[in-house]
């Protein structure tokens, strides 16, 4: 059995019936939506979905700066106002 992560859930068809209701009963929380009582989607909010986009952005940003920072012995450096 999968484990459900929100703690508001609703079935598809529930989903089909009414959505905006269903959006403003969850109060800006996740919602498992369940097929055959499986979770197969989260609806999420636009502001919390952002919210995550950004900080797996700044994720990956901050591995690429850890990777980069390996690099640092090979580094070239060079002057600013030579360029």
């Amino acid at each position: 059995m999968k484990t459900v992560l929100a703690s508001c859930s609703a079935s598809v068809s529930e989903l089909k019936k009414n959505p905006s209701a269903l959006i403003d009963q969850a109060e800006g929380e996740p919602i498992a939506i369940l097929n055959h009582n499986k979770p197969t989607a989260y609806l999420v909010p636009a502001e919390t979905y952002e919210q995550l986009m950004e900080k797996l952005e700044d994720y990956n940003l901050g591995l690429m700066v850890k990777e980069r920072q390996s690099e640092k012995n090979s580094a070239i450096e060079v002057n600013i106002d030579e360029l």
